[in-house]
């Protein structure tokens, strides 16, 4: 069955270093990502810088992406909430007015070391080979439920799949997901 997602394609031509491709890409997904790096940093430069960034990292990554994994846009949008995130742990925002507690607490953060990154990017990898090994609509009731947030009963909706089937999937592919980490090295 073909993927009808005309992002999924150009992802892959941009893999093969399609540039025309990576433009289409870009004019298709850059006003979603900006909207979404706007709301995080409340900066229009910096979230047109954040933009620039990302969608380099997309060009060099863009052989890293796998459908079934999730949405090509999720997987932008990550790419760019990731760069957010870590610019503005690292403080490398402008700030106007006064700062409130809270605000100071998280410029304070000074995010994960270099340690602590390996470890969170091996776990990251360890985690898409356990779910490579799911089914696929179980897989996908998954990561509706991680990555968009969604409830038995609205990933039921979504799915077009009986309330109890779904709870199933989700339960069981859990428990397949943390035996696979136990056991991942």
């Amino acid at each position: 069955m073909a993927n009808q997602d005309p992002l999924v394609d150009l992802l892959a031509r941009c893999a093969l270093r399609d540039r025309r491709a990576f433009e289409t890409l870009y004019r298709q997904t850059s006003p979603t990502l900006y909207g979404l790096l706007l709301k995080l940093t409340r900066d229009r430069e910096q979230a047109a810088d954040l933009l620039q960034e990302g969608f380099v990292r997309v060009w060099q990554r863009a052989g890293d992406y796998r459908p079934r994994l999730g949405q090509p846009i999720t997987w932008m949008g990550s790419i760019v909430r990731h760069l957010a995130i870590d610019r503005l742990r690292r403080g490398e925002h402008r700030r106007r007015g006064e700062l409130d507690d809270e605000a100071w607490a998280r410029l304070a953060d000074t995010g994960l070391g270099p340690d602590e990154r390996l470890e969170v990017e091996r776990s990251d990898s360890a985690l898409a080979r356990c779910l490579e090994g799911l089914e696929p609509e179980p897989r996908r009731a998954v990561l509706l439920a991680y990555f968009e947030g969604l409830t038995h009963e609205a990933l039921a909706r979504a799915l077009n799949r009986p309330l109890g089937t779904v709870k199933a999937w989700v339960r069981r592919s859990l428990q397949r997901l943390k035996t696979c980490l136990g056991e991942a090295p």
